[in-house]
């Protein structure tokens, strides 16, 4: 089979197209004959050398993807030789109201905003930052507006912390990089609380957050009225070309691959 490998640490040159040996799957796993894959900020840290994957699950960048179900094992009840899934979830109805490739740009959004966004109570206000993916700008921000967004900020233009300070009656503070100064007296006033969250540390914490997924997002995506935004297309062979794409920054939506 073919896949993408990183054959040194570095920048996206270092991608190559390699025929690598079928993966081997257990008893209670699939094997997925991919038909589109999404790339994700994880795929630029691992091909960078800052992000290992789990162990056990391979060294080829990807995170999410759409395809036909090869191979089943033999503790595998729910899915049969021939199924279209994606990377979490069933997609036998989800094809008619959405093309079967862009669906794999799903499973890594829907799960993170469902693990994080629907704790928020009615009343409170929620701040995203990078709301259309990259580096922000006019255009970003009015396509933000047309999701339904009520404010948006341009942070080349403005000033990111005042604007928040403006919209909102809370304290705000502006990160650079990786590393924050907090005032810790003025968030335990506040009741506040930091969160670092990814999608499940063990298999069990991940199933947990796809069923839920699949039981209150999937209905609107099948309906089409949640849909995803694709911004380009690449060949699996120009996944170089795909990398450089998202570090710069100018695009609006998802990059897919296709093998």
């Amino acid at each position: 089979m073919k896949a993408v490998v990183i054959t040194n640490p570095g920048d996206p040159g270092v991608l190559e197209v390699q025929e690598v040996e079928e993966l081997e799957f257990k008893d209670d796993e699939v094997l997925v004959q991919i038909e589109a894959a999404a790339l994700n900020r994880g795929d630029i840290y691992q091909r960078q050398g800052f992000y290992s994957p789990p162990e056990g699950v391979g060294t080829y960048p990807g995170l999410e993807c759409s395809g036909i179900i090869k191979s089943v094992g033999e503790n595998v009840s729910r899915w049969k030789v021939g199924d279209k899934e994606n990377s979490e979830i069933d997609l036998q109805e989800t094809q008619k109201s959405t093309v079967f490739n862009d669906t794999a740009s799903l499973p890594e959004v829907a799960c993170t905003v469902w693990s994080n966004v629907f704790m928020l109570c009615p009343g409170e206000t929620l701040l995203i930052h990078g709301g259309s993916s990259g580096i922000g700008n006019e255009v970003k921000s009015a396509f933000c507006k047309d999701l339904g967004a009520d404010v948006c900020i341009n942070y080349k233009t403005n000033d990111f912390v005042a604007r928040v300070r403006r919209n909102q009656e809370a304290k705000a503070d502006a990160m650079n990089g990786f590393v924050a100064e907090l005032n810790m007296g003025a968030m335990l006033a506040k009741r506040l609380s930091i969160q670092g969250t990814a999608l499940g540390t063990s298999v069990e914490e991940k199933a947990a957050i796809v069923n839920e997924v699949e039981k209150n997002v999937w209905p609107a995506i099948i309906s089409g009225k949640v849909k995803p935004v694709i911004y380009q297309q690449f060949p699996l062979g120009e996944a170089a070309e795909a990398h450089r794409l998202m570090e710069s920054g100018n695009h609006i939506g998802k990059i897919l691959l296709i093998p």
